[in-house]
C-alpha cells in the first residue's frame, strides 16, 4: 500500500491526507470532516415552574438540552435530559451534571455551570409580604404603646416602619430558577 501512496504522490503531487480521500471516496467511504466543538452546553430547568432553593442545601432536578453540544467527547442532542444537582457553592448554587440521557441511552458525563447567585427571596420581598410585615409591625406597635401608655399615631408608624425593616432584613436568600433561563454547563 505505501508503494502505491508513494507513487500516486510522485505521479501527481498530492498529500497522504489527499490520497487517504479519495482512496476513501472510492470505497463509498467519506473522510470524517469534523468541526470544533463547544466544550459547553445551553441547558433549561425541565421544571415547569419557577423553582425557589435555598443556598445551603442540594436539589436533585434535570435540565434539557437546549442545543446540540459535546461534553467529555459525547455529542449531546438537543432536547436530551440532563441528570443532576444543584449543590452549595459560595455565593449561590452550582449545576453539577452526572449523565446524559437520550431515546434509551445514558452516559456519564461530568460538567458544571459557574456559580447561579442567590438574592432575597422575591416571594418575601413582594408588596404584599412587605405589606403583611408592616401590619404585623403597626400591631406591635400598638401593644407596645398600649403597654407603655397611651398608642398613639407615632407607635403605630414606627411599628410599621420596623416591620417593613425587620422583614426586609430577615428576607431568606435563595436562587431562583426560571424554567426559561439558560443555564451553561462547562467540561469539568
Amino acid at each position: 500500500m505505501s508503494k502505491i501512496i508513494n507513487s500516486l504522490k510522485k505521479t501527481f503531487s498530492i498529500s497522504h491526507w489527499t490520497i487517504l480521500a479519495i482512496v476513501l471516496g472510492s470505497l463509498g467511504l467519506s473522510p470524517a470532516i469534523s468541526s470544533a466543538q463547544s466544550r459547553s452546553i445551553k441547558a433549561t430547568s425541565a421544571q415547569l415552574e419557577t423553582l425557589y432553593l435555598n443556598n445551603d442545601r442540594s436539589y436533585s432536578y434535570n435540565l434539557v438540552a437546549a442545543n446540540r453540544g459535546m461534553i467529555d467527547r459525547i455529542v449531546i442532542p438537543q432536547g436530551a435530559t440532563i441528570v443532576g444537582q444543584y449543590v452549595p457553592a459560595k455565593g449561590g448554587l452550582r449545576y453539577v451534571a452526572e449523565a446524559v440521557t437520550y431515546d434509551r441511552y445514558s452516559y456519564r458525563i461530568s460538567a458544571s455551570s459557574l456559580v447561579l447567585k442567590d438574592v432575597k427571596d422575591p416571594r418575601d420581598t413582594s408588596v404584599g409580604a412587605i405589606a403583611e410585615d408592616a401590619a404585623i409591625g403597626a400591631a406591635g406597635g400598638i401593644v407596645l404603646g398600649e403597654v407603655f401608655g397611651d398608642a398613639g399615631v407615632g407607635e403605630i408608624l414606627g411599628g410599621a416602619a420596623a416591620g417593613v425593616l425587620v422583614g426586609n432584613v430577615t428576607a431568606d436568600r435563595v436562587v431562583v430558577i426560571d424554567p426559561n433561563a439558560p443555564i451553561i454547563l462547562y467540561n469539568n
